[in-house]
C-alpha cells in the first residue's frame, strides 16, 4: 500500500466495504448525529431558558405566563431525553451487529489470502508476521469497518458540535475562546504521545503475539500429546510461553505508564481551565453582565467546546492509529507475488510432456543451490521414479514442479510451455500430489478424498478400493461419513498412520489428474501394505496417467519406466532399474544392493 494518504485511503476502503456489504451502517450513523446535536440543544439550550423562566417566577414577574414557559422547556427536555434514547438504543444494536459481522468478515477475508498466499511466503518469517498483524489489527485492535468508521463520523458530528457552542461563547463570553485554544493545543500534544506509544507496542507485540499462540496452540493440540509426554518436554514449553509472556506484559506495563504520565498532564490542563472559566463567567455574572441562565449555557457550552476539542483530537488521532493497523491487513491482501502467474489455459487433454531445461533452484534467503542443472523430459504416460539420499533436492524437485516456487535460473515447460505462462488454477489441475507431510483434517472420511467436491459413491468406492482402504471404511459406524477423529465428534474413529496414507492416497486419486505426483507414499505402510500398493500402482493406480513419486524404499523402482537419481542436488544417473543395476559403483546400484541385504538371510 503506497504511503501516501494511508488513512485517506484506509477510510475510503472502509466506506466501500460498508457500503457494498452493510448499508444501513450508515443510516445508523444518521441518527446517531441526530441524537447528538438533540442532546446538545437539552443539556446546553433548554436549561438557559428554563432557568430564566425560574428565576422570573422566583422574582414574581407575571407568574401565570413564566409558569407556562418553565413546564414547556422541562417537557420538551424530557420529551428530547426520550427520543435521544430511543435512537441510541436502536443505533447500539445496529452498530453491535453489524460490528460483529464485519469482524467475522474480516476474519474469513484474512484466512481467505492466506489460504491463496504463494507457498514460499507460507515460510517467510517476515510474510508470517504480516500475517499476524493483519490479524490483531482488524480484531484486537478494531482495525476493521466500524473501528474506523465510528471515529470518522464522530469527526463529522464533533465539528458540527464545535461550531454550533462556538456560535454560543461568541455571542456570550468571547474571552473563553482564548483559554480553549491553548488548552486544544496542549491536550493535542499529550495525546499524540499516548498514541505512539500505543503504536510502538503494537509494532513489538505482533511477532510475540504469535510465538505465544504457537506455544500455547501446540500444548493444547492431543496430536503432539505423545511427545510432550515421552520427552518431558512440557516444562521447555511452559518455560518458553512464560519468558515471551513476561516480554509481554513488560510492552504493556512500558505503555501503560508512559500513557500515564500524558493523561496526568491532560487532567492538570483541564483542572486549570475549569478554574479560569468558572471565574470568569462567575465575574459576568456578579456583574449582571449576563443572566444566570446564560451563565449555566456558557458554562455547559464551554464544557461541551472542550469536550468536541478533546473528542475531536482523540478520534483523529484514533483513527490515524487504527488506520496503522488496518494499513497492517491492506499490506497483507496486497502482498507481493512470489510466483509469476500467467493466463494460458491447459490444453483440454490427458496427455502432457513435462521438461525441465537447466534448471537451478535456490530457496529464497539462501545462497546455496539446492537444484543445479537439472535436465529431464518425462513423456505423457510414464511412470517416474526420483530417488537419492536425504537433502539430495528430491522433494524441491516436486515443488518446483508444482509451481510452489519458481525456478532461480532455467526453464520447466509443460507441452513445450513455459509454466509460467499458464493460469495458476488451469496449471493446478494437472495434479494430484501426496507430500510426504500430508495433513488430515476433522472432516470426514467422504470430505478429506473429495475437498468440497460433489462425492460420488460409486467414484469414492473405486479409489478406496484402490487405496487399500475400502473394507475398512464400510465397518465405521458412519461409513464414509464418520469423522476421522475425535477433535469435533465423539462418534469419530481414529485411524491409524498407514490408514491415513491410504487415505491420502485415495485423496490423490480422487482428483483424476493426469499427472500423480506421490512423495514417500508408503512410509507409515508396513512391507506387505506397500508390496501390495507398489504390486497394483503400476497396472490400476496411475493407469495411462504420469507418475512421478519419491522413495527411499528402492524395491518400487522396479514397477517404474525410468528412474532419476539425485546426488549433490544434481540428476546423477538415469535410466530403468535394469540398465542402472549394470552401472559398476552406481548410486543407485549401491543403494538398492545395500536395501535388498535388510530383507536377505544374513548368511
Amino acid at each position: 500500500m503506497k504511503n501516501k494518504g494511508p488513512v485517506l485511503q484506509v477510510v475510503k476502503y472502509m466506506l466501500k466495504t460498508a457500503k457494498e456489504n452493510k448499508p444501513i451502517l450508515f443510516f445508523a450513523y444518521f441518527l446517531q448525529l441526530l441524537a447528538t446535536l438533540l442532546q446538545k440543544v437539552q443539556i446546553i439550550i433548554v436549561p438557559k431558558f428554563l432557568i430564566d423562566e425560574l428565576i422570573s417566577i422566583y422574582n414574581g414577574q407575571e407568574l401565570s405566563f413564566h409558569v407556562k414557559n418553565a413546564i414547556i422547556f422541562a417537557i420538551l427536555a424530557i420529551g428530547i431525553q426520550f427520543i435521544v434514547n430511543v435512537i441510541n438504543s436502536l443505533v447500539s444494536r445496529i452498530k453491535s451487529l453489524c460490528d460483529e459481522w464485519f469482524s467475522e468478515y474480516f476474519q474469513v477475508k484474512v484466512n481467505d489470502y492466506a489460504m491463496a498466499l504463494d507457498f514460499e511466503h507460507t515460510e517467510d518469517p517476515q510474510a508470517l508476521n504480516q500475517l499476524n498483524k493483519a490479524k490483531e489489527g482488524v480484531s484486537w485492535y478494531s482495525g476493521n469497518v466500524c473501528g474506523i468508521l465510528n471515529q470518522f463520523f464522530d469527526i463529522i458530528t464533533n465539528v458540527i458540535v464545535f461550531f454550533g457552542v462556538i456560535a454560543i461563547i461568541a455571542g456570550s463570553a468571547p474571552l473563553i475562546i482564548p483559554v480553549q485554544i491553548v488548552v486544544i493545543i496542549l491536550v493535542t500534544i499529550f495525546q499524540s504521545k499516548i498514541r505512539q506509544i500505543e503504536l510502538k507496542s503494537f509494532e513489538g507485540l505482533s511477532k510475540i503475539n504469535r510465538i505465544i499462540n504457537y506455544i500455547f496452540y501446540q500444548l493444547a493440540e492431543f496430536q503432539y500429546g505423545k511427545d510432550i509426554r515421552l520427552y518431558d518436554s512440557s516444562k521447555l514449553f511452559m518455560e518458553t510461553g512464560e519468558k515471551h509472556l513476561d516480554q509481554q506484559i513488560k510492552i504493556w506495563k512500558y505503555q501503560a505508564e508512559g500513557s500515564k504520565k500524558q493523561q496526568y498532564c491532560i487532567n492538570l490542563v483541564s483542572a486549570a481551565e475549569n478554574f479560569l472559566v468558572y471565574f470568569y463567567l462567575g465575574y459576568q455574572a456578579l456583574k449582571k453582565l449576563i443572566s444566570i441562565g446564560q451563565f449555566s449555557m456558557c458554562i455547559s457550552a464551554s464544557s461541551n467546546l472542550t469536550n468536541s476539542c478533546e473528542n475531536l483530537i482523540r478520534c483523529f488521532q484514533e483513527i490515524i492509529k487504527r488506520s496503522k493497523y488496518a494499513q497492517e491487513y491492506l499490506k497483507f491482501i496486497e502482498y507481493p507475488q512470489a510466483v509469476q502467474k500467467g493466463n494460458k489455459k491447459i490444453k483440454n487433454q490427458d496427455q502432457h510432456i513435462i521438461e525441465f531445461r537447466h534448471v537451478y533452484f535456490k530457496y529464497p534467503r539462501s545462497q546455496e543451490y539446492v537444484l543445479k542443472d537439472i535436465n529431464i523430459t518425462i513423456p505423457s504416460g510414464q511412470h517416474l521414479a526420483v530417488v537419492g539420499l536425504n537433502g539430495a533436492g528430491k522433494t524441491t524437485f516436486i515443488k518446483l514442479l508444482c509451481r510452489l516456487y519458481d525456478v532461480s535460473q532455467g526453464q520447466i515447460l509443460v507441452d513445450g510451455i513455459n509454466i509460467k505462462e499458464y493460469s495458476d488454477e488451469e496449471y493446478r489441475k494437472l495434479f494430484a500430489v501426496l507430500f510426504q507431510d500430508f495433513k488430515i483434517f476433522a472432516f470426514s472420511l467422504k470430505e478429506n478424498i473429495a475437498f468440497g467436491q460433489e462425492a460420488s459413491d460409486e467414484e469414492l468406492e473405486r479409489v478406496l478400493k484402490l487405496a487399500g482402504l475400502y473394507e475398512y471404511a464400510q465397518s465405521l459406524p458412519q461409513k464414509t461419513d464418520t469423522c476421522v477423529n475425535k477433535s469435533f465428534d465423539k462418534g469419530g474413529t481414529e485411524f491409524s498412520g498407514g490408514q491415513k496414507q491410504k487415505l491420502a492416497i485415495a485423496r490423490a486419486l480422487y482428483k483424476d489428474s493426469p499427472i500423480i505426483i506421490l512423495d514417500e507414499p508408503t512410509a507409515a505402510l508396513d512391507p506387505i501394505a506397500e508390496a501390495d500398493i507398489y504390486a497394483r500402482f503400476n497396472n490400476s493406480l496411475a493407469g495411462g496417467k504420469t507418475a512421478i513419486y519419491i522413495s527411499h524404499r528402492l524395491s518400487s523402482c522396479i514397477f517404474c519406466d525410468k528412474i532419476a537419481v539425485f546426488s549433490n542436488n544434481q540428476i546423477k544417473e538415469y535410466g530403468s532399474h535394469k540398465d542402472l543395476m549394470k552401472i559398476e559403483d552406481g548410486l543407485y546400484q549401491q543403494m538398492f544392493t545395500t536395501q535388498a541385504k535388510q530383507y536377505l538371510p544374513k548368511d
